[in-house]
């Protein structure tokens, strides 16, 4: 008796119970009913799947890799060349996902190691007195090493041994902006995977490679797909204008963004756009030197001297982001129970 007791107290683990309804033809109940349903239909139909493309799974973890490459030659006019090509203009050398290219340069010609007075310009380096400059002391933004000998005939500054005459200190001249780079062409080369998804591709076209780059400039209404690239279109569409921002120097970001649809085999392509960076504030001039560089070279006499530049120009950042989506059954199951249990509700 205790044993069969015992078995009727485990049969409700096996009980299955079922809703019951009840019909009723009321027409304010059933329309209701109706619209209730067709919310929610069009709900999974139109936002989650149409939209929001439910039935696909998304990768945004995107690697990528950038090459760049710029070309074109523009006649200067500095002590040891009067044409410069990428080689001399491009910096780094090797092409990444940065480069800086200058627009316009002081430069300081024809230094030689020696002693000389410092400029007058460089903070904290009067003097009126030879124990004020405290030999083997380099001096703080300046230009060498003070000697211990204080010039008082030149404006009261201490000598130094360093490239001498120092480097001049003045605003960039507009008469020596490189008025070519405006017709610089950018080549920005990029590969990208979606590791998740198992995809990968490139902002070149697999056929015709060679001749497609050979006739293509970037053009977003015309050639949106194009990776060569104006560089005095980019800079008037961050809204600038060149020969403004060739003056003093300045930074574009190059944004790369790639929405993918992998089941449209035509719906991974780049987008370009390009923004000024740091516009927002006010620069000095100091931020806008791009950098500092020397050429040397032995004169007749067999002395080492060298030809020193500050630099200004146009800093280009590539950035990539992107998305990619791809049609997974997973989800696609998830959001229609999720649906069906909706209807299930507003039925009960």
């Amino acid at each position: 008796m205790a044993w069969q007791n015992k078995q009727n107290r485990l049969l409700f683990l096996f009980e299955y119970t079922t809703v019951k309804y009840v019909g009723t033809q009321n027409k304010k109940i059933g329309l209701l009913y109706r619209i209730f349903q067709l919310t929610i239909m069009g709900y999974l139909i139109g936002w989650v799947f149409l939209k929001n493309k439910g039935y696909q799974v998304k990768d945004d973890t995107l690697e990528s890799s950038v090459v760049t490459k710029a070309k074109g030659v523009a006649r200067v006019n500095t002590t040891d060349s009067n044409l410069w090509g990428p080689e001399d203009y491009v910096f780094p050398n090797q092409g990444e996902n940065f480069l800086s290219i200058a627009t316009n340069f002081i430069e300081t010609p024809n230094q030689k190691l020696g002693n000389c007075s410092e400029n007058p310009e460089v903070p904290n380096n009067t003097c009126s007195k030879d124990e004020e400059c405290t030999v083997g002391e380099a001096v703080r933004a300046g230009n060498g090493i003070k000697t211990g000998i204080c010039l008082e005939t030149h404006n009261g500054t201490c000598e130094i041994y360093g490239w001498c005459p120092t480097e001049i200190h003045r605003d960039p001249d507009p008469a020596t902006i490189v008025r070519e780079a405006e017709n610089f062409t950018l080549y920005i080369r990029n590969f990208i995977r979606f590791s998740q998804l198992n995809f990968s591709t490139s902002n070149v076209p697999k056929e015709n490679r060679s001749l497609y780059l050979k006739n293509c400039l970037y053009d977003e209404t015309v050639c949106p797909y194009c990776p060569i690239f104006r560089l005095g279109d980019i800079v008037n569409k961050t809204g600038n204008k060149f020969e403004e921002m060739a003056l003093k120097g300045g930074s574009i970001g190059v944004l790369i963004e790639w929405l993918c649809d992998l089941d449209v085999d035509s719906e991974c392509r780049p987008h370009y756009s390009f923004v000024r960076l740091g516009s927002d504030v006010p620069v000095p001039i100091a931020i806008n030197c791009l950098l500092r560089f020397a050429r040397y070279f032995t004169d007749v006499a067999g002395d080492r001297r060298r030809i020193f530049y500050k630099v200004f120009g146009i800093h280009l950042e590539i950035m990539v982001f992107g998305m990619a989506r791809k049609f997974c059954i997973i989800p696609t199951i998830v959001n229609i129970a999720s649906a069906l249990t909706l209807m299930a509700a507003v039925s009960m």
